[in-house]
Formats: structure tokens, sequence, C-alpha cells
């Protein structure tokens, strides 16, 4: 389902979190495991067309309701995010994931470019 944007003066930018848990028994090995699946997404910055930023971030709070890691993009439009999704780099990371996260939420909106 796509939302209508509200009307904007000026460029709209679509901001596409997604916060994941990953497999591991010990703190050391979601660590690991989340600095595997940082490196790999760090591989799209300057790849997919309209990703105009990209930043990988590890909890370091470590509250037992937190998410292991969250991946922030902003992209040009919404067409260049529907196409991140099914870009071949992209789909070669999901790929080589495969069921190292457990748990994924994502939320995608737009806002003004600043």
């Amino acid at each position: 389902m796509t939302w209508p944007s509200p009307l904007r003066e000026g460029p709209v930018m679509v901001k596409h979190i997604v916060m994941w848990n990953v497999k591991g028994q010990t703190l050391l090995e979601r660590r690991v495991a989340a600095l595997d699946i940082k490196h790999r997404f760090e591989r799209l910055k300057g790849v997919v067309p309209g990703l105009l930023y990209l930043e990988v971030g590890i909890d370091i709070s470590g509250v037992d309701y937190a998410c292991d890691m969250v991946l922030y993009t902003e992209f040009d439009s919404e067409a260049s995010l529907k196409a991140y999704a099914t870009h071949p780099d992209h789909l070669a990371i999901r790929q080589e994931l495969g069921d190292v996260r457990i748990a994924r939420y994502q939320v995608d909106y737009s806002s003004e470019a600043s």
C-alpha cells in the first residue's frame, strides 16, 4: 500500500529505516553478525542509483528490548527506493545473509529534502 504524500513545497526525499535482531547465543556472536551485515550494506554506497545516504548502526544500549542494529537510508524518490529493493547488489546481500537476521522491522516515510 502506498500512502498519499502530503502537498509539500520543494523536493521530497524518502527515508527507509530497517531494524534487525540477529542470530547468536552471546552478545559477542550477535555483534560479529551485526558487523558483517554492516560491512555488506556499506558496499552499496555509490552503487545504487538514487541512494543519497546510507548508515548502519549497531546497538550500544544493551537493553533487552532493543534491536541489534539499524539501517538508515535516504533516497531521492519513492521510485529509487523501489528500484533499490530489486537492485542486484541489494538482492545479493539479502541472499548472502540468509537467516542471520531473526527479526526485522521497517518504516518508510517521505520528508522534505534539506
